[in-house]
């Protein structure tokens, strides 16, 4: 039943007793739950899942209860429940997604707002603070009033781009309409990413086309480099236009006509591009939007994780309930068509990909987030045609894996051998049976991890050893 529990939380804890003298220990978990996706918190098991049991439950309970009301500010919303596994008691702490965020532990006059990075529950940095502030109050960046006033600005390439696209003219009304200004002629901050002139410093991106497989010095390394700063749609128009200059559409003659084999699909890299735009956290000063071009991938890198926390590795794209970080500019780029309906931009990106001419499975886009950031990479289709066909075929099988976070992860950590629980612990994933097909069988068929018992794959006992090359 436990473990039925922990699999269908959305993030958890474990304590082996309820620490009271010291209750931080635990409460900044519960802030942490309450500024994110929710979750919940153990009592009476320890870190690898072993019941210990409470003394009493019904004393810790209540204590639990006393000192949530009394540490954390607002009080967030929690259902405590006792539980019997193998005759031990314990309790589980179900704490919600809040919606008065950002939730404070406070103490002795200090008050901290708490977040979920990986595994652990972490001092939120200040933009994340402004940001949950914003979402406690309903608000988002995009919608906040500013001081710049409409009839200061211009904006000629949005009209002209709205014309192009949609057939119709951007009246004066649909500034107001749109959310771009207010009936006084003021801007909001999403007025102001769409006027001609660069008002808003964050709005930048970053371009490199790197000589081979990985990052190195701008100075020797790159083959092209190019930085953007403006409008988000100039930012979009040059994003687009620096990849495809970098990229190659190589063809394959047929009896009557010709193939054409692009390295990307063209609709999944403005797809990946208007979900960096549209999502990206706005507020975090000195920020910019990343796209670093390979021999075969390319990783567009946009500031800000996930908007209602937690990690995009753990959810399924085919099902991942759309949040949306900045409502006003995700709208403008859904009324010029620059994507479908919302929630959808991740599952375009892999459709249009697979429609590709040569693609296969290890082609597949991946989509990994932090707390600070998110990164699409998209794969280069037509990487194993150049050189030796077997040879480079196999390196990108090779380069995939090794390019998965996953699995550097993975890697990094079965320096000595590791359980496949400990694993998928480290690794933050809840699903052993799906974490094993995705994460740990790609490494063993490709020979860089091993199973310490190879005759006994099933064994109980079994183990996962890095592979080291000679």
């Amino acid at each position: 039943m436990i473990e039925q529990l922990i699999a269908e939380a959305t993030e958890c804890d474990f304590k082996v007793a309820l620490e009271i003298k010291k209750p931080k220990s635990w409460l900044k978990s519960v802030s942490a739950f309450s500024n994110g996706i929710g979750g919940t918190l153990f009592f009476g098991i320890s870190d690898d899942r072993k019941s210990i049991g409470l003394s009493d439950v019904q004393k810790d309970a209540e204590a639990i209860s006393r000192l949530i009301k009394e540490r954390i500010t607002p009080l967030p919303q929690f259902i405590l429940k006792p539980l019997q596994e193998d005759g031990k008691n314990l309790l589980a702490l179900e704490v919600s997604p809040g919606r008065s965020t950002p939730y404070y532990y406070k103490a002795d006059g200090v008050m901290e707002a708490y977040i979920r990075v990986g595994n652990e529950s972490v001092i939120a940095p200040d933009y994340i603070v402004n940001e949950l502030i914003l979402k406690g109050t309903n608000q988002s960046f995009d919608t906040l009033t500013t001081d710049a006033v409409k009839k200061d600005y211009s904006f000629t390439l949005l009209e002209a781009t709205y014309l192009e696209r949609t057939g119709l003219r951007f009246e004066p009304s649909d500034y107001v309409s749109f959310g771009l200004a207010d009936k006084n002629g003021v801007l909001t901050n999403a007025g102001k990413l769409m006027t001609d002139q660069h008002t808003v410093y964050n709005s930048r991106m970053f371009c490199t086309r790197w000589n081979g497989l990985e990052k190195g010095s701008i100075f020797d390394d790159a083959l092209d480099d190019k930085e953007y700063e403006g409008n988000l749609i100039y930012l979009l128009k040059s994003g687009s236009e620096f990849i495809r200059n970098n990229s190659k559409v190589r063809f394959v003659k047929e009896a009557q006509y010709r193939v054409d084999k692009p390295d990307y699909a063209e609709r999944a890299v403005t797809e990946a591009l208007v979900n960096a735009l549209i999502h990206r956290d706005y507020i975090v000063l000195g920020s910019e939007i990343h796209i670093d071009m390979f021999d075969d991938r390319v990783e567009i890198t946009s500031p800000g994780g996930m908007f209602g926390g937690g990690s995009i590795q753990e959810y399924d794209i085919y099902s991942i309930r759309s949040m949306r970080r900045n409502p006003v500019i995700a709208d403008l780029f859904h009324r010029m068509k620059y994507m479908e309906r919302r929630g959808s931009g991740l599952r375009k990106i892999v459709s249009e990909t697979e429609k590709l001419p040569g693609y296969t499975a290890a082609y597949k886009p991946e989509f990994t987030s932090t707390a600070t950031d998110f990164r699409v990479i998209l794969k280069n289709v037509n990487y194993n045609l150049e050189g030796d066909a077997h040879q480079v075929i196999h390196q990108v099988t090779h380069q995939v894996i090794e390019l998965s976070t996953v699995s550097k992860q993975i890697l990094a950590f079965c320096t000595t051998p590791k359980s496949k629980k400990e694993l998928a612990v480290f690794c933050g994933f809840k699903d052993l049976r799906n974490f094993t097909l995705k994460h740990i069988n790609p490494l063993l068929e490709s020979g860089q991890l091993e199973m310490t018992i190879p005759d006994k794959p099933k064994s109980r006992n079994q183990k996962y050893i890095t592979v080291h090359s000679k």
